[in-house]
């Protein structure tokens, strides 16, 4: 199967949907960070970190058209002084349904929706040893935060200095958790991914043959990072995509592929570029979420050009024809 005609979005719309408040204060006052998309009532809705300074809070957005969106606030803020949360609690994933060109819907556990969140022990940006843990709601607005269910582990270099982003998802009645995670907390490290898998949501067991989807060869657009999973099933086949930090200080994004979860096969292949010298994404291009209507695959992420006062981090997306390809 020719991947490239079914995964690749080439349009860049070329102005962000989301962009930070700027208005102190705020828990997104500074930058909009992780988009996850999918759909509910007739709606799409993203749930979004803000970043305010301190550390990262989780926002909801909602749309008719995947292209205007409207803020509708905070649902998870800092927990209570002592407490894993007290600095930032970083929403991430929400369990949904598994296809790339599906419903896009949500899944409930014992009526509940289930997210995953990361936090760091320290305030300022991702400071310290971050872990996973996961969080439950009735209505997508007001949270439950439960216990880390992940922490670094140190016999195992590849995420012993702490964890990252997290993907939630459930199969024939065993969940899957993939992440991202650094081999070091401090100065130059690398970030892999790799997963754990649960029959119950509280015991977790981490696949032996982690990382799973390790950094490339140099020179490679993943030579340094290969992060931010998005794991989706078409046919038969799973795609996780992701994005790669490459020595020469950019980051894109592509895809790789697996029959069973465990193994995966790199494309090798950019699915999107950094944009030119003065656009919005001329730095880096990272942290995929994918959402279908209609048959079209849109391609949300981050996109960051060198940072000044006026235009921190903010969220973009491409978006063009899934089946069949249409190119730019």
């Amino acid at each position: 199967m020719n991947w490239s005609d079914i995964v690749h979005t080439p349009q860049k719309l070329g102005r962000l949907v989301l962009a930070p408040s700027y208005a102190p204060g705020t828990f997104d006052s500074h930058a909009v960070d992780c988009p996850f998309l999918f759909a509910r009532d007739g709606r799409f809705w993203m749930t979004y970190v803000g970043w305010d300074g301190i550390g990262y809070q989780r926002g909801l957005a909602g749309s008719d058209d995947l292209m205007s969106w409207e803020k509708e606030g905070l649902i998870i803020g800092r927990g209570r002084q002592g407490t894993v949360t007290e600095y930032n609690v970083a929403m991430t994933s929400l369990l949904r349904h598994n296809d790339l060109f599906g419903p896009c819907t949500l899944k409930r556990v014992s009526n509940h929706y289930v997210g995953t969140y990361h936090t760091y022990p320290n305030p300022g940006y991702e400071a310290g040893p971050a872990i996973i843990g996961l969080c439950y709601s009735d209505d997508l607005r007001s949270w439950e935060v439960g216990p880390a269910v992940l922490e670094p582990d140190s016999t195992a270099a590849w995420e012993a200095g702490g964890l990252y982003k997290s993907w939630l998802m459930e199969v024939a009645g065993t969940y899957y958790l993939f992440y991202n995670a650094k081999n070091r907390t401090y100065g130059p490290w690398i970030e892999q991914t790799g997963f754990a898998t649960s029959t119950g949501l509280t015991h977790w067991e981490r696949f032996p043959g982690n990382p799973v989807l390790p950094v490339g060869a140099s020179g490679s657009f993943d030579d340094r990072f290969a992060s931010d999973p998005c794991v989706l099933r078409h046919g038969d086949t799973w795609l996780l995509f992701y994005f790669g930090l490459c020595s020469d200080g950019h980051e894109r994004e592509g895809f790789a592929v697996s029959q069973d979860l465990r193994k995966w096969q790199k494309s090798h292949e950019i699915l999107i570029d950094v944009g030119a010298e003065g656009t919005i994404d001329s730095l880096y291009v990272h942290k995929p979420s994918m959402i279908s209507c209609d048959g079209r695959l849109y391609h949300f992420y981050c996109a960051v050009a060198p940072r000044t006062d006026e235009q921190p981090d903010g969220i973009d997306y491409d978006c063009v024809c899934g089946i069949p390809f249409a190119s730019a």
